[in-house]
């Protein structure tokens, strides 16, 4: 059977055992080797001799002369030991572990060249892990050797045996970038940016291959997202309707200016011939609900309606009350729809939105449902929006003709990210935090000043304030070094025992939760006992602690999250992070972060460099992020270059149809996007 030109396969001596260990590294094709960038190089451009060995560095390649062979006794019997000297005439002694064949092989006299690690021990050099080639070439001595990764039987001389087949085999490798945009921005051919990262030269071309590449990925993914997104608007921010008008006359408190430049931008694309798809992201207790509702005034004013999604019951009630607050007395319609609404008082919410006669609509994910009709969906509010998938979102997004929408995060999203992933979205954010606001101050924790903070907390609840401790579990589950929400629960009742307190947990009713709720915000409970499902949603202004034990056990948006329980009035607050012992060097670098910032968009970065992007887009965007050559944490001003040329192209050629852009258009033709 003819195997496919392209098939690694073809290289010499891979067989199908081989071909396995190539496609656990993902590597079917010449191609997908040409893909599969070397982790390493090992710089061999310039001899190394012996004397040049260091406990920091102890790679030596040079030639050697063979002087004399001896063998010294060993607990499984005798090795050999083969002593020579280098160009310098320095002795090195080679430990020949299980190598007698050496004995054969090495004659007085003889030169070969070496690579070996080298220790200095009692005066004298020796390496017993060293390899001997009869020439330099082979040595690899006056190159760079790339380094990949291995599986199963692979080896080093086999991976680059096999990307030298396919750089021959591939040859010409075609281009799809304008020359222009080759000569402009200094980048590398294709052609020759493979050669370079496979068959390198010195580090400088290696580095600039890889931008080359990575410029490229980055390009064709932006000129994708940019296409699809379509023309911007004008650029100048909307008016605020009557409505929004008088919102904002009836609140206490001024808005931020980041909060009003974000009205603005909706507020334009709302008014505007083409749907919003907009992301509001913005940090924990940045103001963004607010933003939600003055919005949802300006369509509801036009005789839209609005739907407003949140992940959880508890929190599309919470919400559903602070709309009723500040929205009811404007004389909008608000429903709250959630799945245990059902029977008679269901229908006579869906006939209200089916007949127009509710302009508000908040709910979970019941507003999927096939029974919820509107009349004239035109607006889309997702909170959360990490917490859904596409598939969802267009369900709903569905119930309307192409309605407007507003996705909001109070996870920030890194700038590398979003110039990536959210590409294909407007990003509205909010950085500043409401005026008065006092920074919560972070304290690390270690087990042995567990009574120094409960001391603490004691004072606080002598000022009147209130405060959460939260668990990583419910009960103990036979891990008697983590504690858990009951056992706490009763614990602290004995250390506080004047002060009132309550559990809340998952494996609680919503209407529990909600009434322990109420009763903390009443101030009718000093302390509650919880697992992380307060972490979003819950702002008591009163509760100035939140003690968070096992910290270690949560992930830094988790954290940063839960301590934005916090700090939500103008007085001073404090979060407690516990840890244990047993703290890893990456669980240090997390906390020491949160104790360093309270700054959700510089965290979020960190974590992204400390953890990579993983999840942190959720469902919506499952298997976007497949980036070869790019990396989201170090090429953001790459990111930035690929971005606004592929925003020039298409301004300028919009069909890529003038010839410069002819391998581009085949490209887009290719994946079906023209």
């Amino acid at each position: 059977m003819k195997l496919p030109p392209d098939s690694i396969l073809n290289v010499p001596r891979v067989g199908k055992a081989l071909a396995k260990d190539f496609e656990n590294l993902g590597v079917r094709t010449l191609s997908d080797m040409l893909s599969l960038l070397p982790r390493a190089y090992e710089d061999r451009r310039f001899e190394r001799r012996v004397k040049a060995s260091s406990e920091d560095n102890p790679y030596v390649y040079c030639r050697i002369f063979i002087e004399r062979k001896s063998y010294f006794p060993t607990k499984a019997g005798r090795t050999l030991k083969v002593s020579c000297r280098d160009d310098d005439m320095t002795e090195l002694n080679l430990l020949c572990f299980n190598r007698d064949f050496l004995d054969r092989q090495l004659r007085i006299g003889d030169c070969w060249y070496i690579s070996a690690s080298v220790q200095k021990s009692y005066g004298s050099y020796n390496a017993s892990a060293f390899e001997l080639k009869r020439t330099k070439e082979e040595a690899g001595i006056g190159s760079m050797l790339p380094i990949y990764p291995l599986s199963g039987s692979l080896t080093q001389k086999m991976m680059r045996s096999a990307a030298r087949f396919a750089i021959y085999s591939l040859t010409p490798i075609e281009d799809c970038l304008p020359q222009e945009m080759h000569e402009r921005l200094g980048l590398m051919h294709r052609d020759a940016a493979f050669r370079a990262i496979h068959m390198p030269k010195d580090p400088k071309q290696t580095s600039r291959a890889r931008t080359s590449l990575a410029f490229t990925e980055l390009f064709l993914l932006e000129l994708q997202l940019v296409r699809e997104k379509g023309a911007s608007g004008n650029g100048k921010p909307g008016k605020l309707c009557r409505l929004e008008q008088k919102l904002l006359e009836s609140l206490p408190f001024s808005l931020t200016d980041d909060q009003m430049k974000v009205i603005g931008e909706i507020d334009r694309d709302l008014d505007s011939h083409r749907p919003m798809n907009r992301l509001l992201q913005g940090d924990v207790g940045s103001g963004k609900t607010l933003v939600a509702w003055l919005s949802s005034l300006h369509v509801i004013e036009n005789h839209g309606q609005v739907a407003f999604m949140a992940p959880t019951e508890l929190l599309a009630r919470q919400h559903a009350e602070k709309a009723a607050e500040l929205l009811a007395p404007l004389g909008i319609r608000i429903c709250f729809l959630t799945g245990e609404v059902m029977g008679k008082k269901r229908k006579l919410l869906t006939d209200g939105l089916r007949d127009g006669e509710i302009d508000l609509a908040i709910g979970t994910h019941a507003l999927f449902s096939s029974d919820v009709e509107f009349r004239n969906l035109s607006y889309v509010i997702i909170d959360e929006q990490h917490r859904f998938g596409v598939e969802q979102m267009n369900t709903l997004t569905g119930k309307g003709k192409r309605p407007n929408v507003l996705a909001m995060t109070a996870t920030p999203i890194p700038r590398t990210l979003a110039l990536t992933v959210f590409a294909d979205q407007d990003i509205s954010t909010i950085r500043t935090m409401p005026n008065g606001r006092i920074p919560i101050k972070t304290h690390l924790v270690r087990e042995s000043r567990r009574e120094e903070m409960f001391a603490a907390i004691e004072v606080e609840f002598k000022r009147g304030r209130q405060a959460y401790f939260v668990y990583p579990r419910i009960t103990d589950e036979g891990e008697s070094d983590l504690r858990d929400v009951n056992t706490m629960y009763e614990e602290l009742r004995k250390r506080y025992p004047n002060y009132r307190s309550r559990m809340i947990h998952s494996k609680l009713a919503d209407e529990e939760k909600m009434e322990i709720l109420t009763s903390f915000r009443l101030h009718e409970l000093d302390y509650l006992v919880s697992t992380s499902v307060v972490e979003v949603g819950i702002d008591i202004p009163n509760a100035t602690v939140i003690v968070i034990e096992h910290a270690e056990r949560f992930g830094l948006a988790a954290l940063h999250q839960l301590r934005g329980r916090v700090g939500r009035s103008d007085l001073p607050s404090h979060c407690f992070l516990v840890f244990g012992s047993s703290l890893t060097e990456e669980g240090k670098e997390r906390l020491k972060i949160l104790n360093e910032t309270n700054d959700g968009f510089l965290i979020a970065e960190k974590d992204l460099e400390i953890r990579g992007p993983g999840d942190i887009v959720g469902s919506r965007q499952s298997g976007f992020i497949s980036l070869k050559y790019a990396s989201l944490t170090e090429d953001y001003e790459l990111i930035n270059q690929a971005k606004a040329e592929a925003e020039r192209i298409v301004r300028e050629d919009r069909g890529l149809i003038k010839g410069e852009n002819a391998c581009l258009r085949q490209v887009v033709m290719k994946e079906g996007k023209l």
